[in-house]
Order: C-alpha cells, then sequence, then structure tokens
C-alpha cells in the first residue's frame, strides 16, 4: 500500500470518528488531518512534477491543465479575502452564526482555550430579525381522582409559565497597528475573525450561567429572574466528597424518574476537587474522563465553565454548579455574527479597528430544568 493509499485510508478512518458516538479528542484530530492534507499535497505535487519532467524528456510539447488541489483553492480564497481587507476601507469579513466557532489558520499560536463549549451546547433558535419573546413551560398538570356515577367529573388544572427571551447586543472591539499588515494575508484574516469572534462568544457562554437577566442581558441559570425555576429545588453543599455527584443526580427531576441526559456544569477548580476524592484504600474514588473542556465523572457528562464557582473561593450562598439537560436552556439569536473592520478611526496612528456585534438572548425554559448547587453555610 502506497502512501497515498495509506493517507486516504486514514481520512476515512477519521471521518467515521467524528460522525461516531465515541468521544474523540476534536483538536488532535484536527491537527493529524492538516498534517495529512499537507503532506498529501505535496505527494501530489511531487508526482505531477515528476509527469512533467518525463513529458519534457520524451519530447513532448503539448500545453497541459493541470488542476488546482482543492486546499489549494482554499488558501487562495483566503488569500484574496485579506486582500480585499488590505484595500478596502470597511468591509464585512464575516456574518455567520455565533454558535460555530471559526477555526483559524494554524501559523499563528493561539492561548490556552478561554471559551467554555457550553454555548454550542445549549438549544439555539435562529430568529434574524425577530424581537424578545416568551417562552411558555409546563410547570405542573393535575391529578385525577374517584367520581360517584351521576356525579360532575373531577376538575383537573395545568399550570403554566412563561420565560422572557430579550433581545441584547453583544459587541466587542479592538485595534492592532499597521505592522500587523506584513504577516501573511491569510494569517491576517484569521486573525481578524478569530479575535473579535471569540471575545463574542466567550461573554456568551459565561452569561448563559450567570447573566442577571435585567434589561439587556441575558437570563442566567444562576438568575434570580431564571423564573423557570424554583429555588426551593437549589441544593447547598458543604465540600465535594463521596456522596456528591448521588446528591446531586437524585436531587435533580421529579419524583417519578431519574434524568439520565443530564449534564453537569463546574469550574475546573471543583472538577479537581472531585478527582481528588479517594475511598478508603487510597484509590481514586470518581473515574474522570477529561477531553478539554467536557468529559465524564462516573459517566456523567461535564462541561467546564469558568464562571461556575468555586469551592475554595465562593461565600457562603454562591452558586457552584448547574445540573440538566443543556437543551432546558433556550438561546435566541436574533441576527448574523457581523464582523468589521476599519482603517479611518485613527488613520493618523496606523491604528486599525475591528469590531464585532450579535443580537442574542437568553433563558431557561423548562420548569425546575436545572438544579443548582450552592455552598452551604460554613458552621
Amino acid at each position: 500500500m502506497d502512501r497515498k493509499t495509506e493517507i486516504e485510508k486514514r481520512m476515512g478512518e477519521i471521518t467515521e470518528l467524528l460522525t461516531g458516538d465515541q468521544e474523540v479528542n476534536i483538536d488532535e484530530l484536527e491537527t493529524e488531518v492538516r498534517s495529512l492534507k499537507d503532506e498529501l499535497k505535496e505527494i501530489e505535487q511531487r508526482s505531477k512534477r515528476e509527469a512533467m519532467a518525463k513529458e519534457i524528456q520524451d519530447g513532448k510539447t503539448e500545453v497541459r491543465t493541470i488542476e488546482q488541489p482543492k486546499e489549494e483553492i482554499k488558501v487562495n480564497e483566503i488569500d484574496k479575502r485579506g486582500k480585499d481587507l488590505a484595500e478596502k476601507r470597511a468591509v464585512t469579513v464575516s456574518s455567520g452564526d455565533i454558535v460555530t466557532p471559526t477555526h483559524d489558520k494554524g501559523t499563528i499560536k493561539e492561548s490556552f482555550n478561554q471559551v467554555s463549549t457550553l454555548l454550542d451546547r445549549v438549544s439555539v433558535v435562529p430568529l434574524d430579525g425577530g424581537e424578545s419573546y416568551e417562552a411558555p413551560f409546563e410547570i405542573e398538570h393535575g391529578e385525577g381522582n374517584y367520581t360517584e356515577e351521576g356525579q360532575p367529573y373531577f376538575d383537573t388544572t395545568v399550570e403554566f409559565g412563561y420565560a422572557s427571551i430579550n433581545k441584547t447586543k453583544i459587541t466587542a472591539y479592538n485595534e492592532i497597528t499597521e505592522e500587523v499588515l506584513k504577516l501573511p494575508r491569510a494569517d491576517y484574516a484569521g486573525r481578524v475573525e478569530g479575535s473579535v469572534g471569540k471575545a463574542l462568544r466567550k461573554k456568551i457562554t459565561k452569561e448563559i450561567l450567570v447573566g442577571s437577566g435585567q434589561a439587556g442581558e441575558f437570563t442566567g441559570i444562576f438568575s434570580a429572574n431564571a423564573t423557570a425555576i424554583n429555588p426551593a429545588t437549589d441544593l447547598e453543599i458543604g465540600d465535594i466528597d463521596k456522596d456528591t455527584l448521588d446528591d446531586i443526580i437524585y436531587a435533580y427531576g421529579g419524583d417519578e424518574d431519574v434524568e439520565d441526559e443530564a449534564v453537569l456544569i463546574l469550574s475546573k477548580h471543583d472538577l479537581r476537587k472531585f478527582a481528588a476524592v479517594r475511598d478508603d484504600n487510597g484509590r481514586k474514588y470518581y473515574d474522570i474522563v477529561n477531553n478539554g473542556n467536557t468529559g465524564r465523572i462516573n459517566g456523567v457528562q461535564y462541561v467546564i465553565n469558568s464562571a461556575a464557582g468555586s469551592l475554595s473561593t465562593a461565600d457562603d450562598g454562591d452558586y457552584l454548579m448547574a445540573y440538566g439537560p443543556l437543551s432546558a436552556y433556550e438561546m435566541a439569536v436574533f441576527s448574523p455574527t457581523e464582523l468589521k473592520r476599519s482603517d479611518d478611526v485613527k488613520f493618523k496612528e496606523g491604528m486599525i479597528a475591528h469590531r464585532g456585534s450579535v443580537f442574542a438572548g437568553g433563558n431557561v425554559v423548562k420548569f425546575n430544568g436545572f438544579l443548582r448547587v450552592k455552598k452551604a453555610p460554613t458552621v
């Protein structure tokens, strides 16, 4: 089996991994795919060079049209976009969905991940051009009763509530020097799209948890304005021990079911506390599988969000975690994400301005859709 066939086979295997149900490290697979594509491109180019050289040696003079590789076409498209940015004053460089992150070109070294994937996993409703609205949810349905012959049917009622999802404006702005233009155009285009776009995502993913719910702001899971959650269901913990996960699982939901699709939202600090719990023999009590921003604790899914509190630093009564199906939180996107660049703002100083904006809003839309965990008062 030649190397080209091996690469194509491996690309097929990666495709199966990405479309399958098992957990994978997307960052590692993305790096491997990029490396395989580069190697495949090099093999194809070398093969074409050898073919052309043979034709010359054989005395053939006809002109041949060589198909441009797809990866090269993509690079040229990015280069063209960078050229357009360099020649225009104000131009829209991106207009898309705030939920799907943009993968920047890898030649600019990134910092550690600063955006929780919580944003990509909640329920998203696209409402381009829409306005604020109320999402109804069922609180309780009645129970029937015995009725004697000839007597009126027993009255039952169904109680509903409404969660307000208000349109908010999230913006980000930064300036860079014109020297950045000396970088390759493709890198510059990625930098423009990435820096401001990630800033928008970073803000929204935190607001899903801690947004105050006041005018012009998201209503977060921890907010008192999340009217779908009854504060009486909040769970208090003093420390993380062998019973903590079971206490959370069985405290969530109604009296008839134990939910099996819920996700635990917590900080990295408290995830470490789970990892530090030991059994009577000194072995780790919790089996934790880490996969970047997500993973499992004894089979229970978790997602890290730095906006969650930590037992080590929280005050009494502060919220630490939330547990529930992420579809119980609804985020409405009222406009595409818009990223723009302008050379005019500080023309004399040679500064280039970038700004981004998106109209969105969110709230808990299922009655007691999340169990909120907070720090118990110190005794």
